[in-house]
C-alpha cells in the first residue's frame, strides 16, 4: 500500500455531500458523480483527432466527444506546466496563486478544489506529474507520484487506483500523465508507431524529416494516453460506475515545440477539453463554442458535486453549459506569459473576435522554454533561418525587438499572423480591449515588476548560464495578489 495512502470514511460529511447535490446543480443525479480529470503535459488543441487532425489517432478520446461535449474554445491561463495547473487547482489566474512562475509552490493559505472534495466526503488520489507544490499534498488520499512506479507514461497506474479504491465513496481522480512531455518514451510502444510521413507539420515549423520524427515521437506519446483512456473506460464499465462518472480529457499547454508552449497566442493558450458524462449530459455530442476559461474548471466540478464554490475562487461554474451548450458565458478569457526558463512578461486578452497581447520585455526572442528551443524542430528552424529558406510566420519566434502591442482579428486571420495594432479600422476594438486588460490586472493585482527572474539557459544554445538557480519577484507579489479574490472583467 502506498505510504500516502489514508483510508478513512467520513460519513457524516459524505452524507452532508450528497443531501446537497441538488442545492447548486439541478440536473446532477441524487449520488455525487465520480470525477476523472485527466490533464496530458504539453499536448495542442490542433493534435487531437476530434479537434481536426487526421493523421492522429484517438478514437476513445474522440469518443469522448461524441458521447460527450467537446469545447472549441477553453483557453488556459499560461502556456506553461506548473502556473497552469496550480491555476486550475485554485480556480485563480497564475499572479494571484503565488506561483507565477515555473517551479515555484502553491502557499498554504490557499485552498484547492480537490481539498475541498475531500472535505466532502470524496475520496481524492492523484497519479503522474506532482507540479504543484507540498502543500497541495492535503488535498489527497493518494500520491502516486514515483516515476519509477508509474513507469515512463504513468497510464499504467490508473486502473489499479480504480479498483483500489474505497467502494462506500465518490471519487476524484488527478490523472497526470507525463504523456507527451519531452523526452520521448513511447516510441516502441505500439505495433503501429507514426512514420514521419503521416505526421501534419503545423505552418510554425519547417517541414523536414528531422521536424517529421520529432511530430511522430510526440504523436505516439498522445496515442499512448488515448489507449489507456480506453482502458479506463472499460474498467468504469467493468465495475458498473461509468455512466454517473465524469470524464474530462484537457492538457496544460500547448505542444512543447517552437510557436506553441509559453505563447499567449492561441496556438499556445487553445486547450483540447472535452467531458463526458452519461447521467449528467443530455444533448451528447455537441459543441460549446462560448469562450470558457481554465479558471472556470475547479467551481464547475465543485457545483457538479453539490458544493458551493469556496470564496478564493475567481472562477465561474460553466455548469450551465452541460445542460445548455449554446447558452452565453464570457466575454474575455486572459493569458499570463511569466518565466519558464528565460525572462517573459506577456498579458492577453481575448474575446471571440479578437485577441490583443503586450509584451513588457519586446527586447527578449520568443523561442519557447529549453526543451522546444533545443528540439529538433527548433534546430530545423534555425537552420532555415541561416539558410534564408524560413517564412515570415515561422520566423516571428526570432524577432527582437518585438512589438510591445498586438491584434488580431480571429475571424479573419484563426492563424493569428497579421498584427493589426497600427490598423485605424480596429482602433475602437483596440482601445475597447487595452482598457479591459487594464481593468483586470488592477483589480486583480498583477504587476510587473523590474527584477523578474533572468534567464537560467543560454537562448541559442541551451547551455546554463550564470544567471541559473536565481529568482526575481513574482509578478503580483508587491500587490499581495495572492490575497486578492476578485474575479475581474467577465
Amino acid at each position: 500500500m502506498n505510504k500516502n495512502r489514508r483510508w478513512y470514511v467520513p460519513l457524516l460529511l459524505f452524507s452532508i455531500c450528497c443531501l446537497s447535490a441538488g442545492m447548486y446543480w439541478t440536473g446532477a443525479p441524487e449520488k455525487s458523480p465520480n470525477i476523472i480529470f485527466i490533464i496530458g503535459d504539453d499536448i495542442s488543441a490542433e493534435d487531437i483527432g476530434v479537434y481536426g487532425n487526421q493523421a492522429i489517432r484517438t478514437p476513445n478520446i474522440d469518443r469522448l466527444a461524441k458521447n460527450g461535449l467537446k469545447f472549441d474554445n477553453l483557453f488556459l491561463t499560461a502556456s506553461s506546466c506548473s502556473p497552469s495547473r496550480t491555476s486550475i487547482l485554485t480556480g485563480r489566474y497564475p499572479h494571484n496563486t503565488g506561483a507565477a512562475e515555473l517551479h515555484t509552490p502553491l502557499p498554504k493559505h490557499l485552498t484547492y478544489f480537490p481539498e475541498v472534495l475531500k472535505k466532502n466526503g470524496y475520496y481524492s488520489a492523484l497519479a503522474g506529474k506532482w507540479h504543484e507544490g507540498e502543500n497541495s499534498r492535503r488535498a489527497y488520499d493518494t500520491l502516486i507520484t514515483d516515476k519509477k512506479i508509474n513507469g515512463e507514461g504513468g497510464e499504467n497506474q490508473w486502473i489499479s487506483l480504480l479498483k483500489a479504491r474505497p467502494a462506500d465513496k465518490p471519487f476524484f481522480f488527478w490523472l497526470a500523465p507525463y504523456d507527451a512531455h519531452r523526452e520521448w518514451s513511447a516510441n516502441d510502444e505500439f505495433e503501429k508507431p507514426y512514420k514521419p510521413d503521416e505526421v501534419i507539420v503545423p505552418p510554425s515549423l519547417v517541414d523536414t524529416k528531422e521536424t517529421r520524427q520529432d511530430l511522430a515521437y510526440y504523436y505516439n506519446e498522445i496515442s499512448r494516453i488515448d489507449h489507456y483512456i480506453g482502458e479506463l473506460e472499460k474498467e468504469l464499465e467493468r465495475q458498473g460506475i461509468a455512466d454517473n462518472t465524469i470524464i474530462i480529457f484537457t492538457a496544460d499547454n500547448a505542444r512543447a515545440f517552437p510557436g506553441a508552449k509559453t505563447r499567449v497566442l492561441d496556438r499556445g493558450l487553445k486547450t483540447p477539453f472535452v467531458i463526458k458524462w452519461p447521467n449528467g449530459i443530455v444533448k451528447k455530442g455537441e459543441n460549446i463554442s462560448g469562450l470558457v476559461s481554465s479558471i472556470d474548471i475547479a467551481p464547475t466540478l465543485l457545483e457538479l458535486a453539490g458544493i458551493k464554490p469556496e470564496k478564493t475562487i475567481q472562477g465561474v461554474s460553466f455548469a450551465k453549459l452541460l445542460k445548455e451548450p449554446a447558452a452565453a458565458f464570457r466575454k474575455y478569457v486572459f493569458g499570463e506569459h511569466n518565466w519558464h526558463d528565460y525572462e517573459g512578461l506577456e498579458r492577453s486578452v481575448r474575446t471571440l473576435d479578437f485577441l490583443y497581447l503586450t509584451n513588457a520585455r519586446p527586447r527578449l526572442t520568443n523561442e519557447g522554454p529549453i526543451d522546444a528551443n533545443q528540439s529538433p524542430s527548433a534546430k530545423a528552424l534555425k537552420k532555415a533561418k541561416a539558410d534564408g529558406t524560413i517564412t515570415a510566420y515561422q520566423n516571428e519566434i526570432f524577432l527582437s525587438p518585438r512589438p510591445t502591442e498586438e491584434f488580431f482579428d480571429n475571424r479573419k486571420d484563426p492563424l493569428q499572423q497579421h498584427n493589426l495594432i497600427q490598423d485605424a479600422k480596429y482602433k475602437t476594438q483596440i482601445a475597447a480591449l487595452k482598457k479591459v486588460l487594464h481593468t483586470w490586472q488592477t483589480e486583480t493585482g498583477d504587476t510587473a515588476p523590474e527584477n523578474l527572474t533572468p534567464d537560467w539557459y543560454h537562448r541559442e544554445n541551451g547551455t546554463e548560464i550564470s544567471g541559473k538557480g536565481k529568482r526575481g519577484e513574482m509578478p503580483g507579489k508587491s500587490a499581495n495578489a495572492d490575497r486578492i479574490n476578485h474575479k475581474g472583467p467577465f
